[in-house]
């Protein structure tokens, strides 16, 4: 049966074999076809840490690495990572040849995952100038409340992170994750970053979101794949 879901692409990848992929309504582990023809899907189990993995060939059996990034050279191969509301990021050099994928939630970006994608993928090869980054569909700052004390956290780390918040419920704040992501790629040198501005609480027809559907008491086990692979 052909997988019916949509795929958003990003310009910053033009040329470099990617998609985000859509969910609701879709569950299973999509094609890779779709991606690149001849390839299979190489996944890890996420655990919201800065760990990568740098791929070579599909993983054997069920027991994958614990991980939160992929960086591969290899043809035939597509990365993939899974989201629900945290920032997919696919990265790539395109003359090297060389491609990243992460799942960065703030657990993962504060612990330093896209900073180690990008440490991965120059050990590979990879030019930190050449690097390009797109975000995916991420949960947006209008839909991300938390509270004073996640804030203080982050501002103690950087003060420069207050320019993320913004004013919410008493002793609650709105966080801008995707602006949060992107810092954190401008300071590991990626000098090209596209965000797809693209919010997953609020798309709710497009795209799973954990934190909605806890809003809702509904099911949570929802995500939806961003993939990506080298280019020929």
């Amino acid at each position: 049966m052909a997988d019916p879901r949509e795929i958003l692409r990003s310009e910053a990848l033009a040329g470099v074999p990617h998609g985000f992929l859509t969910g609701i309504g879709h569950e299973g582990e999509p094609d890779p076809a779709r991606i690149a023809a001849g390839t299979e899907l190489v996944r890890v189990k996420q655990v919201h840490s800065p760990r990568v993995v740098f791929v070579e060939a599909p993983f054997a059996g069920d027991d994958l690495p614990e991980a939160d990034a992929l960086v591969t050279d290899r043809p035939g191969l597509v990365l993939a990572v899974v989201t629900a509301d945290c920032a997919p990021v696919l990265l790539a050099d395109h003359a090297a040849a060389v491609v990243g994928a992460a799942h960065a939630g703030w657990r993962g970006a504060f612990g330093g995952v896209l900073e180690a994608t990008v440490t991965a993928m120059i050990d590979a090869g990879a030019s930190r100038d050449n690097i390009v980054a797109a975000i995916g569909p991420t949960i947006a700052q209008q839909s991300y409340e938390v509270d004073r004390a996640f804030r203080e956290r982050l501002v103690e780390h950087d003060a420069a992170n207050a320019a993320l918040f913004t004013p919410g419920a008493p002793d609650h704040y709105q966080f801008d994750l995707p602006a949060y992501v992107r810092g954190r790629l401008e300071s590991a040198g990626v000098g090209r970053i596209e965000d797809l501005a693209r919010d997953t609480y609020v798309e709710e027809s497009l795209f799973h979101s954990f934190r909605r559907a806890t809003h809702r008491g509904e099911p949570t086990y929802g995500r939806q794949f961003s993939l990506i692979a080298c280019p020929t």
